[in-house]
């Protein structure tokens, strides 16, 4: 198994290095712990596809084409979850049967604790039934308040442009490995949202609040995309799976909105590229996305796909 990095492991090394290094670089995955410690390049990084009506299965399978599970979650490890339980409409929330797979892919690499994290109310899990299924498969849904500032750790973020400081809810540096599991979809804000977006919901809904200028529907875009990419210097995903099965390509995020239906699972560790792949599910050029394209400026994935290996498989 291909060692990986962990937030533990990299403090422990980081004791020497000052104060504001140290937090700022707690939240980096080995992609960002310096040239001895980086991952293969991001242009040898594979793209899982995985088409199918089971998307349960589609997930399995997309995680087995990059490897499987134990190559990102090690024995004994503590897995934090992000799945998007924003709204009830269809195509607006990562799927249960998504989310049960995954933490079924956990507890048999022998995962010692799973998580799903969020600062939404319960309501909200409890309006897609996602509490009932998180907690039946052996996993834990961990509500943070999202009133109560003190819950959320300062993180300084040094090559921000727009963004300098992120507030990270404190509970998730108690986790080894981090797996986002976004649904891409139509944004009334920023026309998409799939990977990098969905780290916003580890940041504080105050902080979260400075990326917005206006109401979704007049927002400065540029200054959106731009704090989206900056947070995302600061914030890696030891993996990526992408509910593409079926979702809405109008009135996002929260719908309901027109219905786009790939029937695919889209897996791996480049963020950008998974992005750009998603974009194009349905006729969106990634270039065009400010947030992918300053992204892929910032060093934080390849934006051309022909870069890209993709593993295409239908079940």
């Amino acid at each position: 198994m291909k060692h990986k990095i962990t937030r533990r492991d990299f403090l422990k090394r980081g004791a020497d290095i000052s104060a504001l290094s140290l937090l700022g670089g707690s939240l980096i995955s080995s992609a960002g712990c310096g040239d001895a410690q980086k991952p293969a390049p991001l242009e040898a990084e594979k793209i899982a596809v995985v088409e199918g009506d089971d998307c349960a299965a589609a997930a399995k399978r997309a995680v087995d084409l990059l490897g499987g599970i134990e190559s990102y979650v090690p024995k004994g490890a503590k897995v934090c979850l992000l799945p998007n339980a924003q709204k009830n409409h269809p195509g607006t929330f990562t799927k249960p049967e998504i989310v049960e797979s995954v933490i079924e892919m956990c507890r048999h690499a022998g995962a010692k604790k799973i998580s799903c994290l969020s600062w939404l109310p319960r309501k909200s899990w409890e309006a897609l039934g996602l509490d009932e299924i998180i907690e039946s498969a052996g996993a834990e849904l961990v509500i943070v308040d999202m009133k109560d500032e003190s819950l959320f750790k300062p993180v300084p973020i040094p090559r921000g442009t727009v963004l300098k400081e992120a507030r990270i809810m404190n509970v998730f540096f108690d986790y080894d490995v981090f797996i986002n599991l976004p649904i891409t979809k139509d944004h009334a804000g920023n026309r998409f949202t799939g990977t990098m977006k969905n780290l916003m919901g580890l940041n504080s809904p105050k902080s979260n609040r400075t990326f917005h200028t206006g109401n979704f529907k007049n927002d400065n875009i540029e200054h959106l995309d731009q704090c989206i990419a900056d947070l995302n210097t600061v914030l890696a995903p030891d993996l990526c799976i992408v509910d593409a099965t079926e979702f809405i390509i109008t009135n996002g995020p929260f719908g309901p909105g027109k219905l786009h239906a790939p029937r695919k699972v889209v897996a791996g560790t480049d963020r950008v590229a998974i992005d750009a792949y998603c974009c194009k599910l349905w006729d969106l050029e990634p270039r065009e996305i400010i947030m992918i394209d300053r992204a892929h400026q910032l060093g934080l994935g390849e934006i051309d796909l022909t870069k890209k290996k993709i593993e295409e498989s239908v079940i």
